[in-house]
């Protein structure tokens, strides 16, 4: 049985006090962070940026296992991969024994996930989220990465892209978020230049979005 978005919230307020007690500071993007701001899809899994230059992933990963046997680390399924997948174990429910949920651990520069400083980490729920904007940029260079995936079980993760990416527009333009790179001079140009591509890219195919990424600020292509 699926992780529920208590669960999950849970998961990460653990794994976040874990980082801060080594005085590391932390953000959640992906689902959890989607749903925490207000979209309607249950998310799946915890995506948690530790905000350091001075740890790589694999160790970050060995510090939660040190600290809460409940994380786990499990060798990667992936071919030639020599990294480890951190899973915590749930407690049983509903007849299901053996649950688990995953816990991707990312730093910044990974996956070109931008460095948030610290004034800049919005507290949602109790829980630190990457900011509205950079999330919707770090959702839309998901969709243009599962558009071109080889594997289809990645392909059609696009589609969950879309509900997200359509439910966080709504979102921002009622929150009032600017996306235009004046208004972020903390992120690289070089993530915000390939946000503009995304951008045009997205509202060519999804063009009754256009309106709405007018409204945040963004260029859009006529």
């Amino acid at each position: 049985m699926q992780a529920s978005y208590d669960e999950l919230r849970d998961v990460a307020a653990k794994a976040v006090s874990i980082f801060a007690s080594a005085n590391l500071s932390c953000c959640l993007m992906g689902s959890l962070a989607c749903k925490l701001y207000g979209t309607t899809r249950a998310p799946n899994d915890v995506d948690l940026i530790v905000l350091t230059s001075a740890h790589a992933q694999e160790p970050l990963k060995r510090m939660l296992a040190a600290a809460d046997r409940n994380f786990t680390l499990v060798a990667s399924k992936a071919r030639f991969a020599t990294y480890k997948v951190v899973w915590y174990r749930l407690p049983p429910r509903d007849g299901a024994s053996a649950r688990r949920c995953k816990v991707d651990i990312l730093v910044p520069g990974t996956l070109n996930i931008p460095h948030v400083p610290a004034a800049h980490v919005a507290t949602v729920r109790g829980l630190p989220v990457v900011p509205l904007a950079v999330l919707l940029l770090l959702k839309l260079q998901g969709w243009t990465d599962h558009r071109a995936a080889r594997r289809v079980d990645m392909v059609v993760k696009q589609h969950d892209d879309v509900r997200d990416i359509d439910d966080l527009l709504a979102i921002a333009r009622r929150s009032g978020v600017d996306v235009r790179r004046e208004s972020l001079p903390w992120v690289p140009s070089t993530f915000l230049d390939a946000g503009d591509l995304r951008i045009a890219q997205y509202t060519r195919i999804h063009p009754a979005s256009a309106v709405q990424w007018q409204e945040l600020g963004a260029q859009v292509p006529a």
